[in-house]
């Protein structure tokens, strides 16, 4: 069956994804599988499959935003797709987590408009129990690697899930939720973790930091430092060692 959003076939799709924003991502992470090939490249959609530790997966994205990422997360479970994680960067709300840092999402608060049209207000957008120990597992694992010294700091904490990126007329409730206990800022986590619960899939999230949602904290803004992209790339090994072990542990 063809989605037709996505422009993929649902038999060509394996059980267990990692989705992210930005298109050039997939295809930076479908270099890590073994026998990789894209499906398609539709809209901001482009989807590999390929092998990762003898596992079959997809890496797909899903562009910016809640909206356009729930068509993503949707078709993809329609299309057979059971596990999901999501490989990403936030803002921090905390000195502790500054740039080049990683967070493994638990939770988001849902301050996004999409999730209220889908589920009433007071409905949590909560991990997957076994994915969120997954990522956690595979994020301690490369800490106590060869590499330990120069890794960033891992967190692990509800995130926020917003629309809005630029500023307005409106504040953006950054403070509060940093009072509140929240570690960090970013614009998706909450659709996946609905859209999952709906829809009988389970969905982690692991963001890499690249700077500081709160404006106490802010400095001038650069998602493109080294700090950032070895974060990144920790993240990326982090979801990939959760989903081949997620994997193996459904077959035993």
């Amino acid at each position: 069956m063809l989605m037709p959003i996505l422009q993929i076939h649902s038999e060509d799709m394996p059980a267990y994804a990692i989705v992210c924003g930005d298109p050039a991502r997939a295809e930076k992470i479908s270099r890590k599988l073994e026998q990789a090939r894209e499906l398609a490249f539709s809209r901001e959609y482009r989807t590999f499959v390929g092998l990762y530790e003898g596992v079959q997966m997809a890496v797909v994205s899903h562009g910016v935003g809640s909206p356009g990422a729930a068509v993503c997360f949707e078709e993809l479970i329609r299309a057979g797709v059971t596990t999901l994680i999501r490989v990403g960067t936030a803002g921090s709300y905390t000195a502790d987590y500054p740039a080049g840092s990683v967070i493994v999402s638990t939770a988001a608060v849902r301050t996004d408009g999409l999730t209220r049209q889908l589920v009433p207000d007071g409905f949590p957008a909560v991990a997957d129990l076994g994915v969120t120990q997954a990522l956690i597992e595979a994020t301690r694992e490369h800490a106590s690697g060869a590499d330990a010294p120069s890794a960033g700091k891992v967190g692990v904490g509800i995130t926020v899930t917003l629309d809005a990126f630029f500023t307005g007329v409106e504040e953006i409730p950054h403070r509060k939720y940093k009072l509140a206990g929240a570690l960090a800022a970013e614009m998706e986590i909450a659709a996946l973790y609905i859209v999952s619960t709906l829809r009988g899939a389970r969905a982690g999230a692991i963001v890499a930091i690249d700077g500081f949602a709160d404006s106490d904290l802010a400095a001038e803004y650069d998602p493109h430092t080294n700090a950032v992209a070895d974060a990144v790339e920790r993240e990326i090994e982090a979801a990939l060692r959760a989903l081949a072990a997620l994997a193996r542990q459904d077959q035993a």
